[in-house]
């Protein structure tokens, strides 16, 4: 029920969009792909070569390279691939600007620091995030639980550490999900867990279903501490049985007959 009243909320919103200003939504979504322009670090000058501004002809952001509108006459930014291209620098600035933008793809470049925290407020309609293959550190940002358009993320192959929001139990449309390759560490939630192991993989301190249990050497030390304490209290109940046998039947522990006399009669 919650899932269709998303649904209704999504199309309504893509209504909205198509029924809002060309003039409003392109003049944004052209500063969008400005400030962005300005913010990474282009070494193979391929943003710099075709995204060329000096044009104001409706649609020309379109042709850009990576960019892809929803119409071909209308500078408006359904997506941005720019995977692969040798790009550098921190997460890309003036996103927030693309307000249309469903699609975000940053893989396979050289982006290091950060994943902002408010990433929520700047692409909150996405529904797939690529940032894999870069050198993004630090935490996953809890917001990301409440992109809930999201049915792609992928953070594989970074630098990312702490836990995996307990939050991400929000999401509702994910169907495709990989962590691989980073350094997260604590349990998995649970409604991750329905992914395969390899979406996981290369996280020492990751545990819980898929992977291995949590237990690990604390588990161990756990379990040799109740062996302990059990080998102990038998050792214990064995000797105190052993007294009371022996002090009351002493002839059942006396087979000599030598020994006879110095058997101890009360």
């Amino acid at each position: 029920m919650y899932k269709m009243a998303d649904d209704i909320k999504f199309v309504l919103w893509l209504l909205l969009l198509s029924s809002s200003s060309s003039c409003f939504g392109s003049d944004l979504d052209v500063q969008c792909l400005k400030t962005v322009q300005q913010s990474v670090i282009d070494l193979n000058g391929i943003l710099k070569s075709s995204w060329i501004f000096d044009n104001s002809t409706v649609g020309f952001i379109c042709r850009f390279t990576g960019v892809k509108c929803w119409h071909p006459d209308e500078n408006r930014v359904l997506s941005l691939r720019l995977s692969n291209l040798g790009l550098e620098g921190q997460f890309p600035r003036g996103l927030e600007n693309c307000t249309s933008m469903t699609g975000l793809d940053l893989s396979s470049n050289n982006f290091s620091g950060p994943i902002p925290s408010d990433i929520l407020l700047q692409v909150p309609f996405l529904s797939s995030l690529d940032l894999s293959y870069n050198s993004f550190s630090g935490q996953i940002p809890v917001l990301i639980s409440n992109m809930i358009y999201l049915n792609t993320l992928n953070l594989q192959h970074n630098q990312l550490s702490g836990q995996i929001p307990s939050q991400f139990r929000l999401f509702s449309r994910l169907l495709s999900f990989n962590v691989a390759d980073n350094q997260l560490s604590g349990t998995i939630p649970s409604a991750l867990q329905n992914f395969s192991s390899s979406t996981f993989a290369g996280n020492q301190g990751l545990c819980g279903p898929p992977l291995e249990g949590c237990g690990g050497r604390s588990g161990w030390r756990l379990r040799l501490h109740r062996i302990n304490d059990e080998s102990s209290i038998g050792a214990a109940a064995g000797f105190v049985m052993g007294f009371v046998v022996a002090f009351y039947f002493p002839h059942l522990f006396v087979f000599s007959q030598r020994l006879h006399p110095y058997v101890f009669r009360i």
